[in-house]
């Protein structure tokens, strides 16, 4: 670990911890939605359920005053400005009110889920994660009026792109999203979570893996310095599944990402990659979780990090392999680049083993960018600053060239690094 001191904004005046969840209860309170009953029970728990604080292990090293001093009322976002739909793509626009579905015709192979069996299913693959008493979690059910809720059959071809944009505007945009993919089902997501204003974007998603079924899924999100972004993505997988997860945020004054895995008979395999960045006073936090409940199961995580400025990077990933979990293969890898004396890096890969035939390995490192590689470039005819800047970028594509292919149209490395990513 590397720490250099760090200073935080502070929450706005009136913005007390009790009277910010109230405040934002009582505007997300009444409504015959479809997520009515649940969003009580949720509301119920999160009223019971005190602010996160550094006595809390998953969050003494995050600050939730940049969350606190937002405005705690529901956002209404404008439609945004986007680039053209890549060929191959169904390009869904989310904002937490209107139904994204509306007007579109979908491809073979996806189909709504709605009724009494969106009710019987949605949740589970939160308890089953563990996930269901987070506070994001908590924060999102008690806020968010629609759930984009789909069933996947067979391979679908066209990748599923889905678009939310906070914009300037003040408040909290709560996104929910449940995914079932059926045996032998495939399906690509990529998700665009954008951010220009004071405002936090809530985001839920649910994903449940029958046996064999392949779920192909990217997370790009670019944010605002005074915006802030909650993300907990819960997967169930059955036997002989794959889930490949791909992550980038960054820019977000503070970014928390909560990947929850959980392999539920073994034999399947997990793949995640993340990117995060902190640059001024920004924090960018990530917290995995993947528990191999059965045999065979296999894990490969590579998880980067750069923080300049004066920014907060934290990682801490858990992988459980109880005594059920014989054979299980699970390598973790974290990675984070210091490019500032005042930024600060926690990163903690974290290994919980009762199994006795196995095959685990963690480790983790914190650099600077590398002095022999810039002599390199610069002998070559490069500038000083050019060389950082593509020693940055070489840092960062390893993980977003994993994003679908659809991500190249918003230009992860510019939404990301400005224009070190030029």
């Amino acid at each position: 670990m590397v720490a250099a001191s760090l200073s935080t904004p502070t929450a706005a005046a009136g913005a007390a911890p009790g009277g910010w969840i109230a405040a934002l209860l009582a505007e997300a309170s009444g409504g015959a939605d479809a997520l009515a009953a649940s969003r009580e029970r949720a509301a119920q728990a999160l009223a019971q359920t005190p602010l996160p604080s550094r006595r809390d292990e998953a969050w003494r090293f995050t600050d939730l005053a940049p969350l606190t001093a937002l405005t705690p009322t529901l956002l209404s976002p404008a439609a945004a400005a986007q680039p053209p739909v890549a060929d191959g793509s169904l390009r869904l626009v989310l904002d937490g009110q209107s139904d994204p579905l509306a007007g579109i015709t979908l491809p073979a192979g996806l189909e709504p889920i709605s009724g009494d069996e969106l009710d019987a299913t949605l949740g589970q693959v939160l308890a089953a994660t563990g996930s269901a008493a987070l506070w994001p979690v908590l924060l999102n059910g008690a806020t968010a009026r629609a759930v984009l809720a789909l069933r996947v059959r067979g391979t679908v071809a066209t990748t599923l792109e889905l678009v939310s944009d906070a914009g300037d505007g003040e408040g909290i945009l709560p996104l929910r999203l449940l995914l079932v993919l059926e045996p032998g089902a495939s399906v690509e997501v990529l998700q665009v979570h954008r951010s220009s204003g004071a405002n936090l974007t809530s985001l839920v998603l649910e994903a449940r893996l029958g046996e064999g079924a392949e779920l192909r899924h990217g997370l790009l999100a670019p944010g605002a310095e005074t915006g802030c972004l909650l993300a907990t993505v819960a997967v169930e997988q059955a036997t002989g599944s794959r889930y490949s997860g791909v992550s980038a945020h960054g820019g977000w004054a503070l970014g928390r990402l909560e990947p929850r895995l959980v392999q539920r008979e073994g034999a399947a395999h997990s793949a995640l990659k993340a990117l995060q960045l902190a640059d001024g006073r920004q924090i960018s936090d990530t917290h995995s979780q993947m528990v191999f409940a059965g045999p065979d199961g296999r894990l490969e995580q590579l998880h980067k990090a750069v923080a300049d400025g004066q920014g907060r990077s934290v990682f801490n990933g858990a992988v459980q392999v109880p005594r059920l979990a014989q054979r299980t293969d699970a390598a973790q890898l974290s990675r984070n680049l210091l490019l500032s004396d005042r930024a600060r890096i926690d990163t903690k890969p974290e290994l919980e083993i009762v199994a006795d035939d196995v095959r685990c390995a963690h480790g983790a490192t914190v650099s600077r960018l590398q002095q022999d590689e810039l002599f390199y470039l610069q002998s070559r005819g490069i500038a000083a600053d050019q060389a950082a800047r593509l020693l940055l970028r070489g840092f960062c594509e390893e993980v977003l060239q994993a994003l679908p292919a659809a991500a190249v149209a918003w230009q992860p490395l510019v939404s990301l690094l400005g224009k070190e990513g030029r």
